[in-house]
C-alpha cells in the first residue's frame, strides 16, 4: 500500500485494503454547493499536491449563467491553486470502481485564501471564535424528501412509490412504518454512510410525504459542514439506485412542509472545555442570551443565505412547520430560535430558520456568525416567546429580493463573513434572480391569459 494511502482517515483505507484504487475526485463546493472538480488516476493523484480550476467556478448561477463578479481585471478565468485536505478522504461507493472523493481548499497564486470559496467562508468565521477563546460546535439536520422520477419540469413533483407499492403518504411524522416504506433506499443510505465512515445520529419520517430527516452527531463545524455537503450526494445516489429522487429544494411539493437544516449551537470555552452557555450551578449565562440576541439581530440580514433561492421562501408558511419569525422559546418548535431541552453541559441554541438547499458551509457559517456579532456586542434578546409563535407578527422577508437587499446593506456582517465574499455572493444571486424573473409560470399563463 503506498505511503499516502496509509495517512488517509480509517474509514477510507478499509475501503480501499485489499483492492486496487483506480480513481480520486478532487472537488470543490461552489456557491449552490455543487461538487466541482476533476476526477484524476489514482497514481496521477498520489504524485500532485495541487491541481487548478479557473476562479469562474464562483461566479456561476444554478442555471449554470454567470455573474459580472469578476472584479476589475475582466472575466480572465484565473486558475486557483486547490490543494487536498487528506482528512477529508473518502470513498465513492457508488461508483463502478474503487474511487475516492477528496475535498480541496482554494488558494490564489500568492497562497492567500481565494475568499469566497464556501469553505474559507467558514473557516474564516470558525477562526474569529478560536481568536476569542471560544470554540464553536454545531449539529445540523438534514430534511429532504424521496419522490418519483421527474424529468419533465414542467410536470408536478409527485412522492415515490413505497415498498407496499403505494404513493408515500404525508402526515406520518416519526412513523416507523412510514420509514419501511423507503426500506431499501434507507439501507443503501447506511451502507454508503457505513463505507465513508459517517456517523448518523438518526432518521425519522417528517411530515411531508416521503419526506425524511438524517441527523449528525455534534462536533466541529467545518467537519459538519463537510459531512451535509458529502449526504446530500451520498443521498441521491441511493435514490436513483432505486427508481427514484432525492430532492433538498425548500419547497418541492405546495401542499407539504418545507425541507430545513436545522442547525444546533453551542460554544466551548477551549481551555476549560465548559459550554459558555451554562454557568458553574448549570444556570443560564449573559454568553446565551448574547448568543441568542445576535441570531435576532443579525439573522434577517443572511436570510438571503440560509434561504438562497425563489422557491426557499415558499417555505415559510404559517402553521406549516417552518417558521415565520425570529422569536426564541424553550422546547418550542413553532420559534425560529429555539432552546431544546437538554442538560447544563449539553445547552444549545437552534436556528430553525436555513433551508436544506443551501450551501451547508455558507449557511453555517452565516447562523455562526450571527451568533458571534452577538457575543461580540453583549446585547440581550427580546423576552421568551410564550405560546404559538405563529400567532406573532411575521419577520422572514417574504422574497429573495427583499433578502437580497437586506444582505447588502449588513456592513458589519460583510466584515465577518468577508467583504469579497459578500460582494461576489451578492452579484452571482442578484443575476439568479434576475433570470428568474424572465420566466412565465403557469399560474401567470392560467390567471392572466384571457382575463386581464
Amino acid at each position: 500500500m503506498a505511503d499516502w494511502i496509509k495517512k488517509l482517515p480509517e474509514a477510507a483505507q478499509m475501503y480501499v485494503d485489499g483492492n486496487r484504487l483506480d480513481e480520486v475526485e478532487c472537488i470543490v463546493s461552489d456557491l449552490p454547493g455543487i461538487a466541482r472538480g476533476k476526477a484524476v488516476p489514482a497514481n496521477k493523484f498520489a504524485k500532485q499536491d495541487y491541481f487548478h480550476l479557473p476562479d469562474s467556478i464562483y461566479y456561476q448561477t444554478i442555471t449554470g449563467d454567470w455573474g459580472e463578479a469578476a472584479g476589475d481585471e475582466g472575466f480572465i478565468e484565473r486558475d486557483m491553486v486547490l490543494k487536498p485536505d487528506m482528512s477529508t478522504a473518502t470513498a465513492a461507493p457508488w461508483t463502478g470502481d474503487w474511487t475516492l472523493q477528496v475535498i480541496h481548499d482554494a488558494y490564489d497564486r500568492n497562497d492567500d485564501p481565494i475568499e469566497y470559496a464556501p469553505r474559507n467562508v467558514l473557516k474564516r468565521v470558525v477562526e474569529l471564535y478560536r481568536k476569542k477563546g471560544w470554540e464553536p460546535v454545531v449539529a445540523p439536520e438534514m430534511e429532504f424528501y424521496l419522490v418519483a422520477r421527474n424529468i419533465d419540469p414542467a410536470e408536478k413533483i409527485k412522492p415515490m412509490m413505497g415498498r407496499s407499492g403505494r404513493p408515500a403518504a404525508a402526515r406520518q411524522a416519526y412513523s416507523m412504518t412510514a420509514v419501511d416504506e423507503f426500506g431499501p433506499v434507507i439501507d443503501d443510505i447506511y451502507d454508503f454512510a457505513e463505507a465513508q465512515g459517517f456517523e448518523i445520529d438518526g432518521i425519522t419520517q417528517e411530515g411531508g410525504a416521503g419526506q425524511l430527516e438524517i441527523n449528525l452527531v455534534h462536533g466541529d463545524p467545518i467537519k459538519l459542514a463537510d459531512d451535509v455537503f458529502y449526504f446530500k450526494r451520498l443521498i441521491r445516489e441511493a435514490a436513483l439506485r432505486h427508481d427514484c429522487f432525492a430532492t433538498f429544494m425548500a419547497k418541492p411539493i405546495a401542499e407539504e412542509p418545507g425541507s430545513a437544516m436545522h442547525i444546533h449551537h453551542s460554544i466551548l470555552d477551549r481551555e476549560t472545555g465548559d459550554n459558555i452557555f451554562s454557568g458553574p450551578q448549570g444556570g443560564d449565562t449573559d454568553a446565551f442570551f448574547h448568543f441568542i440576541a445576535g441570531m435576532q439581530n443579525h439573522l434577517p440580514s443572511v436570510i438571503a443565505v440560509l434561504a438562497p433561492y425563489v422557491n426557499s421562501y415558499r417555505r415559510y408558511v404559517k402553521d406549516n412547520a417552518a417558521p415565520i419569525n425570529l422569536e426564541w422559546a424553550r422546547d418550542n418548535r413553532t420559534t425560529g430560535i429555539r432552546v431544546p431541552l437538554s442538560s447544563p453541559k449539553g445547552r444549545r441554541v437552534e436556528n430553525r430558520i436555513a433551508g436544506m438547499d443551501c450551501n451547508p458551509y455558507l449557511g453555517i457559517a452565516a447562523s455562526l456568525a450571527a451568533g458571534y456579532l452577538g457575543l461580540i456586542e453583549e446585547e440581550r434578546p427580546t423576552a421568551q416567546f410564550k405560546g404559538d409563535a405563529y400567532e406573532g407578527e411575521e419577520a422572514i422577508p417574504s422574497g429573495l429580493g427583499r433578502a437580497l437587499d437586506m444582505f447588502d446593506e449588513a456592513t458589519e456582517m460583510h466584515k465577518i463573513l468577508g467583504p469579497e465574499f459578500a460582494r461576489v455572493y451578492s452579484i452571482v444571486k442578484h443575476t439568479e434572480h434576475n433570470e428568474f424573473l424572465q420566466v412565465i409560470s403557469p399560474w401567470e399563463r392560467e390567471h392572466l391569459l384571457l382575463n386581464v
